[in-house]
């Protein structure tokens, strides 16, 4: 059964796709994560993996850009069972955002009780630097205050209520135990910021107006993923914890002659990706699930 673009998965359609890689691993992850532009290496670390590539999963989604390898990989990190996300999905590559959510559900039927996000993301705060890593308290969905919501059309309850929640979406808990790991055992304290991330639909980068208007609205830093995944996320239950690597700071001025650009966004994911490794599996170790 292929998922078209107007027909959406069904409960048993992803259940399928799950029975698929279970049938095939032994791992049974509690942990999902999703690697940002750039972030990819955290599969690496896994241990006693067991990858699929997308163009080998039945109905699965395939990475367009570049900086997104496009596999799972199901194995042990920390003592956990975890599974990565190593290369995630967007609208602008003509995907509808059900569909760029899908894997957070399928990570469900899988076994996972938390879900870990990382991004790449432009920094709006004008106190940000390239370089910096956010944990993320909050965000804001452009897409979905224009009307398009990856829990839009019919709700299945199997997964959750037809109105869910997002206050709290990014688990209080975990940000205070990232806070006190970063700055207490990794001293990461120099670099380590908190804040809004705000969704847009790219693919093209932020106007000068547009910067400006983010930082009216609240926002810290911006790009073009990571708010449906988590809207899914929180829709069937799971917990969840995010992170925005600042690769560039966002050009807020007329009169500069910078120009953003998808090259600076994953060199500078290649110079501070270690830490933020470092983060998440210290983090994926005192963590429950």
């Amino acid at each position: 059964m292929n998922s078209s673009k107007d027909e959406q998965y069904s409960y048993e359609h992803i259940e399928s796709i799950a029975n698929f890689l279970l049938s095939k691993t032994e791992h049974r992850p509690t942990i999902g994560i999703i690697c940002g532009s750039g972030l990819g290496s955290l599969a690496d670390l896994i241990g006693g993996s067991k990858e699929f590539q997308y163009k080998d999963i039945p109905d699965f989604p395939v990475s367009t850009v570049p900086g997104h390898s496009g596999k799972l990989v199901l194995g042990n990190l920390e003592g956990k069972t975890v599974i990565c996300m190593q290369g995630r999905f967007h609208p602008y590559e003509g995907y509808p955002l059900w569909k760029c959510a899908m894997p957070v559900r399928l990570m469900k039927l899988l076994g996972v009780k938390t879900l870990i996000v990382t991004n790449a993301a432009g920094g709006v705060n004008p106190n940000f630097k390239a370089g910096d890593i956010m944990i993320i308290r909050d965000h804001i969905n452009f897409p979905g205050l224009g009307g398009d919501n990856p829990l839009k059309g019919r709700n299945d309850e199997r997964w959750g209520p037809r109105f869910p929640a997002m206050s709290n979406a990014y688990d209080r808990d975990l940000r205070e135990l990232a806070k006190k790991i970063a700055n207490e055992e990794l001293s990461l304290w120099p670099f380590l910021r908190e804040g809004v991330y705000c969704m847009l639909g790219g693919p093209n980068f932020e106007s000068v107006a547009e910067i400006n208007m983010l930082r009216v609205l609240g926002a810290d830093a911006c790009g073009m993923s990571t708010a449906h995944e988590v809207i899914v996320a929180r829709h069937c239950g799971l917990r969840v914890f995010g992170l925005s690597l600042i690769s560039n700071v966002c050009i807020s001025n007329y009169d500069t002659q910078q120009v953003a650009n998808h090259e600076e966004v994953l060199e500078t994911g290649q110079k501070r990706k270690k830490d933020l490794e470092k983060l998440v599996r210290a983090l994926i170790k005192k963590m429950d699930a």
